[in-house]
C-alpha cells in the first residue's frame, strides 16, 4: 500500500511541524506526490479531519490520527491509486474527475465518488465495495 502523503512529508523533512507553504513544497516539488493546487486542497481537508492541526502559525502533523488512518488503510487514496492505475492516468488527473463528479452529484463522500468515479470510467471497482461504508 502506498505510503500516506504525510508520512512521507513527515519522513523527509524529519520533523512533525511544518509552515503552510512548506508543506505545500515539500508534496509538490520535493517529493512530487501532486500540483500545488492539490496540496493546498489536501493540507485544508487534513486540517479539517484532524490529521493536522494548527499550532502557532504552524501546521502539526497528529500521528495518533495519522496512525489510526494508516491501519484503516486510507481507502481513498487506495481507490485513487487503483483507477489511475487501472486507467493509465496520472494520479491528479484522477482528483480532478472525482472533484468534477462532485459538481455532478453534491457533496458525497469522496469515497464514494472515487467509486462512483472508477465505475463511470469502466474500472472494476468490485474490490471496493465491501469497504465502502453506504
Amino acid at each position: 500500500m502506498p505510503m500516506h502523503p504525510l508520512k512521507r512529508a513527515v519522513d523527509y523533512k524529519g520533523s512533525t511541524e511544518f509552515t503552510k507553504s512548506e508543506l505545500v513544497g515539500i508534496l509538490s516539488f520535493s517529493l512530487r506526490i501532486m500540483g500545488v493546487k492539490e496540496a493546498k486542497e489536501f493540507i485544508a481537508e487534513a486540517v479539517k479531519s484532524g490529521l493536522l492541526t494548527e499550532r502557532d502559525g504552524k501546521l502539526v502533523v497528529n500521528e495518533a490520527a495519522l496512525d489510526e488512518e494508516r491501519k484503516g488503510g486510507d481507502l481513498f487514496e487506495e481507490m485513487v491509486e487503483h483507477i489511475a492505475s487501472s486507467l493509465g492516468w496520472e494520479r491528479a488527473d484522477v482528483i480532478d474527475g472525482i472533484n468534477g463528479m462532485r459538481e455532478r452529484y453534491g457533496d458525497l463522500d469522496k469515497k464514494v465518488l472515487a467509486y462512483l468515479f472508477g465505475m463511470d470510467k469502466g474500472v472494476d471497482m468490485a474490490r471496493f465495495r465491501e469497504r465502502l461504508e453506504l
